[in-house]
This record gives structure tokens, C-alpha cells and sequence, in this order.
């Protein structure tokens, strides 16, 4: 039962700082927060930006493809396909989460899982996801992200060193190696 909270409890803290991140930003440019609608017709500018320091912008911008504006171009049928694959995707990290994650895998995947159901839902409401943190050197720019992405990059950099830590501590243990 405390597995099962703590996965939830992470999931829904994430999802709540990405929506609330998105939904401050879409009142600042919209003067409300819409529910849904299609993603160029919410916004009429597709980019603004608010300078914060010499690094780091706040910027608006839709994200119709993946991670670093992957799949952009895969035309009009490319909102659906997203939507399925990240659905399937999540579907297949809950399923693991809850019935076979080993301890240290708990945080990590509830953090991409959370991230990736924030980045689901816009996609289904606005056909895109709200991108704003824009960090930059000079004129070279990172791709623009969110809350939820960051989550997931730290999800992922969080498993792979549980999982190396363990693995270490595994073959130190054991005079056979590790499975």
C-alpha cells in the first residue's frame, strides 16, 4: 500500500507543477486558461519571450512533435500517432510501476510517468505541448521545455544511476555475478 501511495503521491506532484506552470503562462499571454482548443488557435503568437537573465528565458512556443521538437514534421496525422504511442508508453511504465518495480525504480519511473502524462495531456487538449524554459549561451539556444520534460530527463538520469548503483552493490555481494 505505501508503494502504491508513493507512486501516486510523485504522479500527481508532477502533474500538478507542470499544469500549474502551463496554466500561469497561458493566463499571461491569454488572459484565462483555456481547457482545450486547438493549439494555433489559442495562441495567435507562435513565440514570445520575456528575457530573465544573460542564460534563461521564459518563451512561449507549441511543441507539435517530441523531445527537442523531434517528428515536427510528420504532418496531420502526427498528433494522433503521438498521443497513441505516448498513451502506450505510460500504460506500459504504470503496469511496470505497480506491479513489478523494485524500490529504487519507484521515484525515478513515477517522475516519467507523471512527466509524460503532463506532456500527454496537452497534446490531447491543445494538439500540441506548452513549451517555455528557454536556456541559452550567446545565440545558441537549448530546445524549450516545460516542467514535465524535466521531470522525465531526471527520471531517467535517477534510473540509470539506481541501476548502477544497485548493479554495483549486486556483483560486490556476490560471487556469481548478477542476473
Amino acid at each position: 500500500m505505501k508503494k502504491i501511495l508513493s507512486i501516486i503521491s510523485i504522479i500527481l506532484v508532477v502533474l500538478i507543477l507542470d499544469i500549474l506552470s502551463k496554466g500561469v503562462l497561458l493566463y499571461l499571454i491569454t488572459g484565462g486558461v483555456p481547457l482545450m482548443g486547438a493549439a494555433w488557435d489559442l495562441v495567435p503568437h507562435p513565440y514570445l519571450m520575456t528575457p530573465v537573465t544573460g542564460f534563461f528565458n521564459i518563451v512561449f512556443t507549441w511543441n507539435f512533435g517530441t523531445a527537442f521538437s523531434l517528428f515536427n514534421g510528420l504532418g496531420e496525422y502526427a498528433p494522433i500517432a503521438l498521443i497513441i504511442m505516448t498513451g502506450f508508453i505510460i500504460g506500459v511504465i504504470l503496469y511496470y510501476l505497480f506491479a513489478r518495480a523494485k524500490r529504487y525504480e519507484i521515484v525515478p519511473l513515477a517522475l516519467i510517468a507523471g512527466g509524460a502524462i503532463g506532456n500527454l495531456l496537452d497534446r490531447v487538449r491543445f494538439g500540441a505541448v506548452v513549451d517555455f524554459l528557454d536556456f541559452h549561451l550567446g545565440g545558441y539556444h537549448w530546445p524549450a521545455f516545460n516542467v514535465a520534460d524535466v521531470c522525465i530527463v531526471v527520471g531517467v538520469g535517477l534510473y540509470i544511476l539506481n541501476w548502477y548503483i544497485a548493479r554495483r552493490k549486486c556483483l560486490e555481494n556476490c560471487n556469481k555475478g548478477c542476473k
